[in-house]
């Protein structure tokens, strides 16, 4: 029986096996997501699974039968920095994406010795921006042209929240 790693009210999220790479990259190639994430080779995804510095998480539906997401963190032990690298969705516009980053922020406060989560967002990912400020995200900044694609030099806005902040919340 594969044991959940993080349970929420209608997913069940477990550490990705080998076998689900390619649903994986199926998911991150979708016309809705592809623009708004970096797609991952099976080689590099496999890499990311058997990395310690690395978890990468595949959601299900609560029965187990659909994937309706995932996310890639890469973990900062010496500095306690928990970075959502790649989150995405199936179903857009029903709540799953607030649903599972929540449960990833309280994991990495409650359940790590995490000080400070952090992830970049592009600035036509707007669902993306209204979901991290409506969490309560600091925006500390824009890269300015720091990544390049098929859509030209595009911006990357940094959003974080801290241990302290979390608390307070």
């Amino acid at each position: 029986m594969r044991k959940v790693f993080i349970e929420t009210k209608r997913l069940n999220i477990f550490e990705v096996l080998p076998d689900e790479i390619d649903e994986i990259i199926e998911l991150e190639s979708h016309p809705e997501i592809r623009d708004f994430i970096w797609i991952g080779t099976n080689e590099e995804h496999l890499s990311e699974i058997n990395d310690i510095n690395h978890l990468l998480l595949v959601f299900y539906n609560k029965d187990n039968t659909e994937i309706k997401g995932y996310a890639l963190i890469r973990l900062d032990f010496k500095s306690n920095v928990f970075e959502i690298r790649r989150i995405a969705i199936t179903d857009r516009g029903k709540g799953l994406g607030k649903e599972s980053m929540k449960a990833l922020i309280k994991y990495a406060f409650e359940e790590t010795d995490t000080n400070r989560l952090w992830l970049d967002v592009y600035p036509d990912n707007l669902k993306g921006i209204n979901l991290y400020e409506g969490l309560g995200m600091h925006r500390d900044g824009v890269l300015r042209q720091n990544y390049r694609d098929k859509r030209g030099y595009l911006d990357q806005i940094i959003y974080s929240i801290l241990r302290s902040e979390y608390e307070k919340a």
